[in-house]
C-alpha cells in the first residue's frame, strides 16, 4: 500500500473541496433537515461528499467509503482500507457563520487509523497526519501534547451536558464544569478535536458523535500523544455513534478516575 500516494491524494482533493466550499459563500443554500429541525443538511455538504467519492472510487475502486450524507457504503466491519468523511462538520455553524466548520477526512486500514485530515476552511489551516510520521497545521510541525490539571484546563463541552437532558443525568458533568479553568464550546467535533492537538483547549467531551466526526481528529491526537476514547475510557469502535473523550495522557486519566468513572455512558 502506498500511503504517500494516498496522502498526496486526500490533502490534494481536500484543498480542492475546500476552494469549492468557499465559492459557496456567495450563493444561496438550499436547506434541509434531517433527524430534527436543528440537523441541517445543504446541497454543498452532499456535493462535497460526492465529490471525494468520484475521486476515490476513480483511483482507489477497491476502498471503502463511510459518508455523513450516506452516498458510501454500508459497513459491517473496518476491514481493508476505509475512507470516514465528513463533508461539512459543523453545518450549522457554515450556513449561519461561514466560519466554525470544517471538512473531516479519516482513512483506516483494518480499523487502524493511518491518515487523518481536518481543513478549517475559512481560516485555510489544513491539520493533518500520517501515522508514524508527526502531525502538522499546513506545513508547520504540531508539538507533542503536554499534561496538565483539571485546575488549569480549559474543555470542550456542549452546554447541553450541563442542563437537565434525555442522554445522561446532568449532575455528572457539574463538578468537572466547576474545576476546570473553564469551557468552551465551538459547534464542530473535527474543530474541537484539532484544538486539543494544538492545545488551544485541553480536553473535549461529547455524549454522541458518529464515526466521520471523530476519524481524523483521533489520527491526529493520537500522533501527538494524546488519548482518545469514549466516556467509558474504552477504545472507539468507528462503526457506530459513541461517547468521546480526548485529552493529553495525564489530563485524560485524572478526569477518568475522579469525574467519569461514576457515570453510565
Amino acid at each position: 500500500m502506498d500511503w504517500d500516494q494516498i496522502y498526496f491524494h486526500a490533502k490534494e482533493w481536500v484543498n480542492a473541496a475546500g476552494a469549492r466550499i468557499r465559492l459557496s459563500f456567495d450563493e444561496t443554500l438550499n436547506i434541509q433537515t434531517k433527524s430534527n429541525a436543528n440537523d441541517l443538511v445543504t446541497n454543498m455538504d452532499k456535493e462535497i461528499e460526492q465529490f471525494f467519492i468520484s475521486k476515490i472510487r476513480a483511483v482507489y475502486p477497491d476502498h471503502k467509503i463511510l459518508g455523513e450524507e450516506g452516498f458510501g457504503d454500508t459497513l459491517e466491519n473496518l476491514d481493508g482500507v476505509v475512507w470516514m468523511i465528513d463533508p461539512i462538520d459543523g453545518t450549522m455553524n457554515f450556513i449561519h457563520q461561514q466560519r466554525n466548520f470544517a471538512i473531516s477526512l479519516g482513512i483506516y486500514e483494518n480499523g487502524i487509523g493511518k491518515i487523518g485530515l481536518i481543513y478549517d476552511v475559512f481560516h485555510d489551516e489544513l491539520y493533518h497526519a500520517k501515522r508514524g510520521n508527526g502531525a502538522y497545521l499546513n506545513e508547520k510541525p504540531l508539538a507533542p501534547l503536554k499534561d496538565s490539571t483539571v485546575k488549569e484546563s480549559i474543555i470542550a463541552l456542549n452546554a447541553t451536558w450541563v442542563m437537565e437532558n434525555r442522554r445522561i443525568d446532568h449532575n455528572l458533568m457539574i463538578p468537572l464544569v466547576r474545576d476546570a479553568r473553564g469551557t468552551r464550546s465551538y459547534g464542530s467535533a473535527a474543530l474541537e478535536m484539532v484544538f486539543v492537538a494544538t492545545g488551544r483547549v485541553d480536553a473535549y467531551l461529547s455524549m454522541r458523535l458518529s464515526p466521520w466526526d471523530v476519524a481524523a481528529g483521533a489520527v491526529i491526537i493520537e500522533e501527538l500523544g494524546g488519548f482518545v476514547t469514549n466516556l467509558r475510557g474504552e477504545k472507539l469502535s468507528f462503526l457506530a455513534q459513541d461517547s468521546l473523550f480526548t485529552a493529553n495522557q495525564g489530563l485524560h486519566q485524572s478526569i477518568l478516575k475522579d469525574y467519569l468513572k461514576e457515570g453510565r455512558w
